[in-house]
């Protein structure tokens, strides 16, 4: 039985299925090997199911594995707490479905490559990122097994949506709708019918707190007590959210002061939930809200993981549009009437309270209202020596703080700040033609003030949380 691309399960669209490296499965492999690195969970995950359904083909059981390493680039205390807290609870759905799962501690393509010598066939999931795509291919190059990859992160795989990097939503988002009707289904869980568990060690997890204490990683960002890792906190967060605050959603997403949000991004992250999980429940709600967070949900997230997949400088200034670097070069050199330092902005010491409220609540809870995310970004270009310095600031702060930093939104949003994926507008000093946001318009739009009390309130909240704890 040859592995090829025209290969497909039920539910499975043959989009999302990509053969990595085509062959013969191992007649003495002792099972089919899911390497799990990005969709790490056991519902609506189109890599797991597809794993199972050759484990059934080879009658042969399933391992699923994780690589879990101590220097993830960027990655500290926060970002490995709620990874830890995510596999714990997959750990327990594991168990339920009969199906063995371990952690290994080691570089994730080591640790793949590993527990690909007794496979008869490795089955990985997708990741975007210039590394996660590297380590696929050093995975593919040191095994002699076939090597299929699953998509399960986006709703419309980056190919099929566009074989461009996108210029913005509007462009993106007729390609992406036309294949809803496909790609926005549900996916039936398959039962594994060799459930011979594989004498294959790994780390115990089950409890994250004391696993990450054994860790060496950057502990000078701690965990945030107001969010839980994990599938099962995932769906709670969701139904909680449709319950409580899908009603307000449009009418309040641009209102900082408010948290009618559903928190849905540090949970896609971690590949905690599905995006087609939360955009079937959102659509089974219904309501006069749900096409506004389905655009934000697909179209929106989707954009991104075209830029980073399209534009192999993602994470570069230059990768910025011509239009947006000529007219921030050419202010350069204009007068700033407030100039700050890197360790300031940390530190929230500017004049600008509203400002200095989301850089707190960056900083103690791990997310920051996402119009207040906007506000912010173009405040640091104001207040910067250069647009360069400017842009190498707002990533490091976002990827150091925020819980869903370091991935494809976290690129494509920090560019947009500088232009990307925006047209022109009418011309300033030192952003130019780059969009502009004002304290001023904050006020006529939105309550600012009360945004500030509110991020008073979680400061305290966290505090007293991890007093208790």
């Amino acid at each position: 039985m040859s592995i090829t691309n025209d290969d497909p399960f039920p539910g499975i669209q043959a989009e999302r299925v990509q053969v990595l490296q085509e062959g013969d499965p191992d007649p003495d492999g002792r099972y089919v090997l899911y390497w799990m690195q990005q969709s790490v969970r056991t519902e609506l995950n189109h890599a797991l199911e597809y794993a199972i359904h050759r484990a059934n083909e080879l009658e042969l059981p399933l391992l699923v594995g994780f690589g879990l390493m101590d220097d993830y680039p960027e990655a500290n205390a926060r970002h490995y707490a709620f990874l830890l807290e995510g596999l714990a609870d997959v750990a327990k759905a594991f168990s339920k479905r009969t199906i063995h799962f371990v952690v290994q501690r080691g570089a994730p393509a080591a640790v793949a490559i590993g527990l690909a010598g007794d496979a008869a066939l490795v089955v990985c999931d997708r990741g975007y990122l210039r590394h996660l795509r590297q380590w696929r291919e050093q995975l593919v190059e040191a095994v002699d097994v076939p090597v299929v990859q699953v998509e399960s992160d986006v709703v419309v795989p980056v190919e099929l949506a566009s074989d461009k990097r996108e210029h913005a939503a509007r462009t993106i988002r007729p390609k992406i709708t036309r294949h809803l009707g496909r790609f926005l289904v549900p996916l039936k869980a398959t039962t594994l019918k060799t459930t011979t568990v594989p004498d294959v060690e790994g780390e115990d997890v089950s409890d994250p707190a004391a696993y990450l204490a054994r860790l060496d990683v950057d502990g000078s960002v701690p965990p945030v007590p107001l969010f839980e890792g994990g599938t099962s906190a995932a769906m709670a967060t969701l139904r909680g959210f449709i319950r409580d605050k899908l009603g307000d959603y449009s009418a309040h997403r641009n209102q900082p002061q408010t948290d009618d949000v559903s928190h849905m991004s540090k949970y896609l992250h971690y590949g905690h939930i599905s995006p087609v999980a939360i955009a079937l429940a959102i659509d089974e709600a219904g309501g006069p809200n749900a096409g506004d967070y389905l655009e934000e949900l697909i179209v929106r997230r989707e954009l991104p993981m075209n830029f980073v997949y399209y534009e192999k400088d993602y994470d570069k200034y230059s990768a910025l549009p011509e239009y947006a670097k000529k007219t921030l070069a050419e202010h350069k050199g204009d007068e700033r009437e407030h100039s700050y330092t890197r360790t300031q902005l940390e530190q929230a010491q500017t004049h600008d309270p509203y400002w200095n409220a989301a850089m707190r609540e960056m900083v103690h809870t791990g997310y920051m209202h996402n119009h207040m995310r906007m506000y912010w970004g173009k405040k640091i270009i104001e207040w910067s020596a250069t647009p360069e310095a400017a842009y190498r600031t707002t990533l490091y702060l976002n990827n150091k703080y925020f819980l869903d930093g370091r991935d494809a939104n976290s690129f494509s949003n920090v560019s947009w700040v500088f232009g990307n994926q925006d047209r022109g507008w009418t011309e300033r000093p030192v952003l130019g033609k780059v969009r502009w946001m004002s304290a001023g318009g904050l006020e006529r739009k939105s309550k600012p003030k009360e945004y500030v009390a509110k991020v008073d309130a979680l400061i305290a909240k966290v505090e007293e949380l991890r007093q208790k704890s």
